[in-house]
């Protein structure tokens, strides 16, 4: 087990490593001068007073330096906790920022993923055991799993917000409405936290119904259930055994779809004008702000690496197979 998990950390480690390394590179690739491009909200009129400032922020940003030099300095401040200052939002601290934005995302990702998971999976077990539900549940499904987040989410902010005028569709809360803890705050905040969370939800729903329900079918054609038919176990008992063992790949399939997932809620997230970190990176991209795009690429990274770790742990204590695997390699 030790060496198991050994390697597994190994591993993520080494995607860490990769994955920082190719988000410290990709907006040093992007076109544009960030400085340039603060020094062009400030309004400057004085040409001399702008190529003074340039110097300066370009000096005190370290872009002045060589891009080898720039990347031990960033590995350097990473390492202490640093990550930078916003060019955008100057001179707030990036990691300021991102934590105004967390709690945003976060409170749509967790519940649409753990409920998405949970119902799909169970929808998707009920409906292979009967005809009419699956004949309904498996085109929906269809449709949901290859419905582009995006454009679910515009739909429900038509449909829902524009048409019916049932849910707002831009914004955390009401505009006239200041963060408190009370009953009217948080029905805002209900309010405009739903459609977001419907259009993740519904996507991934439809893709775990379908998986669940074909796996279901798959189990209950096995040998093991053939046999336990014959020896006369209830047939409750045998959807029991057969959903267990239908539940493992949906675990692993929770690993690989939870990077889908997260990409899912940043263009929702733009979308609906929600303030959580999808937002945070368009306006980033808009304004040039290397250090707020490295700040959030990391704490996606960061979250991406630590669910699937708590993943693999999940699917050693589920499937007593790894377990003895793991413990024979020991």
């Amino acid at each position: 087990m030790r060496r198991y998990f050994g390697r597994k950390l190994l591993v993520y480690g080494l995607t860490f490593f990769v994955a920082v390394t190719v988000n410290w590179m990709i907006p040093r690739f992007m076109p544009g001068d960030p400085v340039r491009s603060m020094l062009s909200r400030a309004n400057v009129a004085q040409p001399a007073a702008v190529e003074a400032m340039r110097v300066h922020y370009t000096a005190m940003f370290g872009f002045d330096l060589p891009l080898w030099r720039q990347y031990l300095n960033f590995w350097g401040s990473l390492l202490r906790g640093d990550l930078g200052i916003s060019i955008w939002l100057f001179p707030t601290p990036v990691t300021d920022v991102i934590i105004r934005a967390v709690p945003y995302t976060l409170g749509l990702l967790i519940p649409s993923i753990l409920l998405s998971w949970v119902a799909g999976n169970r929808f998707g077990a009920f409906a292979a055991r009967r005809r009419w539900l699956d004949n309904t549940v498996l085109p929906l499904g269809y449709v949901l799993t290859a419905t582009p987040y995006m454009w679910l989410a515009i739909l429900l902010a038509w449909a829902f917000g524009i048409v019916a005028g049932i849910f707002p569709v831009a914004g955390p809360y009401g505009f006239d409405l200041q963060p408190s803890w009370s009953w009217v705050f948080l029905g805002s905040l209900a309010q405009h936290w739903f459609l977001p969370f419907a259009s993740l939800f519904l996507v991934a729903f439809g893709g775990w119904a379908i998986g669940m329900r074909n796996m279901i079918i798959y189990e209950l054609e096995a040998d093991y259930v053939n046999y336990l038919r014959a020896l006369g176990a209830p047939m409750r008992l045998v959807r029991r055994y057969a959903f267990r063992n239908a539940i493992l790949p949906q675990v692993t399939g929770l690993a690989l779809q939870l990077g889908v997932l997260v990409a899912g809620a940043l263009v929702t997230e733009i979308v609906f004008s929600y303030p959580g970190l999808g937002r945070l990176i368009l306006q980033a991209i808009q304004n040039q702000d290397f250090f707020l795009l490295q700040g959030t690429f990391l704490f996606i990274v960061i979250g991406v690496l630590i669910a699937n770790f708590v993943i693999d742990i999940a699917y050693v204590l589920v499937d007593p197979r790894t377990r003895t695997g793991t413990g024979g390699a020991a």
